[in-house]
């Protein structure tokens, strides 16, 4: 007699992965997890709005938050070890929700005409009244605003109309329904499927929809280069080199000498030069702003009584230059203070003792090793500083507001404006007409200037040849 034995299933393993794959495989299948339940949320609220139209847009949360309830037990049965990571999973949303999400939307909206006027919204400037047909599936406009056609009113892409939108209004125009349009004849609009029943057609509108437009953002960047790129590019290395190089000198001055402990009273004057990175930035500048104004500001009162004449500080773009410099000095050097002191509270102090005994003075001991010495402790500090003054937009946006304005360059990129207030005058500004697509544009263009320089810096540094060791 012959007896079969049937092997045993196989047990799903409970270990998780070991060393850093084992990390990178359980970022990556709650990644995928997340992934997948943000897909489903978009997808059921998408069909969502399409049956029930004026559906509220948090519903791609509720979905998206069902679908992770559903799918993290499914996927614990399926990869056991998964459930030892599930502690990464609120981090993985932070991360998704406040870095990705923005990255994703900044790189979409830069291939786009999004903008305050095409923002995918019904265009209440040009509502006109409406009637609907009594089997609901006709609209008849009664004038079409700013257009000859009811295709040219409400930008068809295709002469018929088919496939367009149509924005519907009730008496109290309170909730718009978006309703397709089948086609359109004359001042009719005949749609694709029935108004919702108990709408009560007042008004109609179009769509002030946006789309993709290709590399055109960056075309009209470059082709106004000289205008707005080239010369707020230029600024804003030397905005932030100058700062560096002068927060640094004047740190490391006055780090050496308040850290000579001869000196009398060394802790007051601490933590006087300490003040001005204490005090908010907001109050500090603003303060600034009323001592540099020109008729009534301290500054130039001091110099009117000297018999100087009044500057502009403000007012003139070389002096508006000068004035953020200064400002941004007065508000840094103690941190390069700071660090200079911290610094050399590392350095052993045998080395002065055997300085002395051999012969050298205070300066060469200065020269030859506390400036040695600080090299390896300053190179990180300043490519940080050079990266944060590159990106300073308080300074700029208090202080001067980008201005003044120069003749012969555009209303977003004055004077002092930097590449982020650019961006932002662009998108936020009335003088940029909020358009987010081109902000988004220069956003990619800073990603890569900022990059290139920073690799710049790294290599200059020797930051990559020590990594490799």
């Amino acid at each position: 007699m012959t007896v079969t034995l049937k092997s045993a299933p196989a047990r799903r393993s409970s270990t998780p992965p070991d060393g850093t794959g084992g990390v990178l495989l359980a970022v990556l299948v709650l990644a995928l997890l997340l992934g997948g339940a943000a897909l489903v949320g978009w997808g059921l609220s998408t069909l969502t709005a399409r049956v029930v139209p004026g559906a509220p847009p948090y519903l791609i949360l509720v979905y998206t938050l069902a679908a992770l309830v559903i799918g993290m037990p499914l996927l614990a049965r399926a990869l056991p070890w998964i459930t030892n990571w599930f502690y990464l999973f609120p981090a993985l949303v932070f991360l998704a929700a406040f870095t990705v999400l923005p990255v994703v939307l900044t790189v979409n909206y830069a291939f786009t005409n999004y903008s305050g006027e095409n923002s995918g919204n019904p265009d209440s400037a040009v509502r006109t009244q409406a009637r609907l047909s009594p089997d609901r599936r006709v609209v008849t406009l009664a004038e079409t605003p700013e257009a000859d056609s009811v295709a040219e009113y409400l930008r068809c892409r295709t002469p018929s109309c088919a496939g367009d939108t149509i924005v519907l209004f009730d008496e109290t125009a309170s909730v718009p329904v978006r309703a397709l349009v089948a086609g359109v004849q004359g001042k009719t609009v005949t749609l694709s499927a029935a108004a919702p029943a108990g709408l009560d057609v007042a008004n109609a509108t179009r769509l002030n929809r946006y789309e993709y437009v290709g590399l055109a953002n960056f075309q009209e960047i470059f082709a106004k280069a000289s205008t707005a790129l080239i010369p707020v590019f230029v600024w804003t290395v030397v905005f932030a080199f100058s700062t560096v190089v002068l927060n640094a000198v004047a740190g490391l001055i006055l780090g050496i000498l308040l850290y000579n402990k001869r000196l009398k009273g060394r802790n007051i004057y601490r933590t006087l030069l300490f003040l001005p990175w204490a005090i908010p930035t907001v109050i500090s500048v603003q303060m600034w702003v009323a001592l540099f104004n020109q008729q009534f500001g301290i500054v130039n009162k001091t110099l009117g009584l000297l018999g100087l004449t009044a500057v502009p500080w403000l007012g003139d773009p070389l002096w508006a230059k000068i004035s953020v410099l200064l400002v941004n000095l007065w508000l840094g050097f103690p941190y390069m203070m700071t660090a200079t002191i911290s610094a050399l509270s590392t350095i052993n102090e045998d080395l002065y003792e055997a300085a002395s005994i051999d012969g050298a003075s205070r300066w060469q001991q200065v020269t030859n090793i506390t400036l040695p010495l600080l090299r390896t402790s300053f190179t990180p500090i300043l490519l940080s500083a050079f990266a944060f003054n590159f990106n300073n937009f308080g300074i700029i946006y208090l202080l001067t507001q980008g201005g003044p304005p120069e003749e012969g360059r555009e209303s977003t990129a004055q004077s002092t404006d930097i590449l982020l207030s650019w961006g932002y005058n662009t998108a936020f500004a009335s003088s940029g007409g909020q358009n987010y697509a081109l902000a988004s544009a220069i956003a990619l263009i800073i990603f890569f200037l900022t990059l290139a320089i920073s690799v710049v810096n790294f290599r200059a540094a020797g930051v990559f040849q020590e990594a490799r060791k």
